[in-house]
């Protein structure tokens, strides 16, 4: 069949139960700012399970469960025939959990996603695996359980050989799930990346020839987040493409697009992306962006220094100076986050003493700082399992044998860690956003008359909690009520609530790591206890 092909589901109904597992707690994950969020439980829907619930037959049933959000029940498994869980390696562990409990239920248990994609060899026990983008392999599982939904008597591999051109993706079934208890949403509009950094798996897995949709489809899933989320969505749409510029040209044709849709419908999302710093070369992107209402980019700068970054096939962070195209951003009212990493090659007992200078200098308030993972299918992987550095030991924060002593990197990394995230060095770099960044963003209009009224309560409970958790029970309030007086002298609520709840998240997150609670890398596989989300998630 062709991945082109259009399934009707003539052969009965299926009902199929998508499962997105748990993320142990990271950093990157703002699990910390949820309970300031009226309702939020997770970072972002499941993209990948979205995409492939819409593209199986309409006449099969689908339910989709992110066990971010509240866990799947043993009657959501009787429901269903089968069961499809994606994930990362991060999530492994999570992932098996999932197999073995469709296997006692006897469900079918079919797995897709990058971590299967990579590494098949380490999932013998679903029944089905999916190993690459939705495509020709898709459409011979849709084939399979359309014949017979029970389980096969050993493993069946399905590897896509001809992938399904986004052009022809449908829109994700966002109406499978509970957008309001995300605190993004998020929007795919490229895959693949033209660089071939040495730690980074996507060339590897997604091309390096970004694969593009069209505008029209681009608008057609922010009409239908619109429509799904109700009165109580809006906010930030982060654009989850491996490198939003990696097509120059093409974003260039998207961006007019996006403007004339947010001028019609009142700008009810912020956009976020990621993309290389080079963007900062690129002012007539820039400003297209800014008109777009793009308010936050993440760059991977991984480390201001030029010989690692040459070590790591990252010279492109070098077109322009560090600190220069960081300043270049704000000032079209871009938010830079970044990721750092540590247990480079290059580093030296000094590596964190230049990179919280480069923080302080950058005043970039929202960094990850992980320990360098070696994931599968990279130049990193090949590179150093040659050499061999590769450690397989689930109890390490990291599986590669640094040229500095383990325990070594990992105090430099918990030192790091409490330093760029104490109280007073997260509220200097957030003042320098609010003067510095914030003012050079387009003026969105505020009707609070028109404001639906589900929007409005949400806001002012958001509100409440922010300034009675940052305000009142927190240890830092003196340094958070110097921030809000600001704002509120200029108007700014908005920006005193986002800086509120993302501070709040920094300095609590930071305070884990330096307790040890919290992994050294989001990428590691290091299994720790992963608790079920709360029910209750409010102040």
């Amino acid at each position: 069949m062709s991945p082109h092909t259009q399934h009707t589901g003539a052969r009965g109904t299926r009902r199929i139960l998508c499962v997105c597992p748990r993320y142990t707690t990271s950093f990157g994950m703002f699990e910390h700012a949820y309970p300031l969020l009226d309702g939020v439980r997770a970072l972002m829907p499941p993209q990948g399970l979205l995409v492939v619930a819409a593209a199986l037959p309409a006449s099969w049933e689908v339910r989709l469960i992110d066990e971010n959000v509240q866990p799947a029940t043993p009657e959501d498994y009787r429901w269903a025939d089968a069961i499809f869980v994606t994930g990362m390696h991060a999530q492994r562990r999570q992932i098996e959990a999932i197999c073995r409990r469709a296997h006692l239920y006897d469900r079918t248990a079919v797995l897709g996603g990058s971590s299967v994609s990579a590494c098949p060899e380490h999932y013998p026990e679903f029944d089905y695996l999916h190993v690459g983008e939705l495509g020709d392999a898709t459409d011979a599982l849709i084939e399979y359980l359309e014949r017979d939904v029970s389980r096969p008597t050993s493993q069946i591999v399905l590897t896509t050989q001809e992938r399904r051109d986004l052009t022809d993706f449908p829109v994700p079934a966002y109406e499978l799930a509970q957008l309001p208890r995300y605190m993004t949403l998020s929007i795919q509009y490229s895959s693949g990346c033209p660089y071939q950094c040495e730690f980074c798996d996507i060339p590897t897995l997604y091309g390096r020839n970004p694969r593009l949709k069209t505008p029209g489809q681009v608008i057609a899933e922010l009409e239908k987040l619109l429509e799904c989320g109700g009165d109580g969505v809006g906010g930030p749409i982060y654009f989850v493409d491996d490198n939003f510029i990696g097509n120059r040209r093409a974003v260039r044709e998207l961006l007019p697009v996006l403007i004339e849709w947010q001028r019609n419908h009142g700008y009810p999302f912020m956009f976020a992306c990621e993309a290389t710093l080079n963007l900062a070369k690129r002012p007539e992107i820039l400003e297209q962006m800014r008109q777009a209402r793009f308010e936050t980019v993440f760059c991977g700068i991984e480390t201001p220094e030029p010989d690692a970054l040459k070590a790591m096939a990252k010279e492109h962070n070098m077109m322009v100076p560090l600190l220069e195209g960081v300043s270049t951003l704000n000032r079209y009212g871009l938010e830079v986050v970044s990721g750092i990493i540590l247990g480079l090659d290059t580093d030296t007992p000094d590596s964190g003493a230049r990179i919280l200078d480069f923080i302080e200098q950058s005043r970039i308030p929202m960094l990850t700082i992980n320990l360098l993972q070696a994931l599968p299918r990279t130049p990193l992987w090949d590179r150093l399992n040659s050499e061999g550095r590769l450690i397989e030991d689930e109890e390490r924060e990291s599986n590669v044998a640094f040229l500095m002593p383990y325990d070594q990197v990992l105090a430099i990394w918990r030192e790091t860690m409490r330093v760029a995230f104490s109280p007073e060095a997260v509220f200097a770099r957030y003042h320098h956003q609010l003067t510095h960044t914030f003012p050079n963003r387009i003026e969105v209009p505020v009707d609070l008359k028109n404001m639906p009224r589900q929007m409005l309560l949400r806001g002012l409970r958001v509100l409440s909690a922010v300034l009675w958790q940052c305000g009142v029970r927190s240890d830092y309030r003196r340094l958070f009520w110097k921030v809000a007086r600001e704002c509120v002298r200029n108007g700014r609520i908005d920006s005193m609530i986002r800086v509120g709840i993302m501070s709040h998240h920094l300095i609590m997150s930071a305070r884990d790591a330096v307790a040890g609670k919290q992994r050294a890398s989001h990428y590691s596989a290091r299994p720790q206890n992963v608790p079920l989300p709360a029910q209750g998630n409010r102040i």
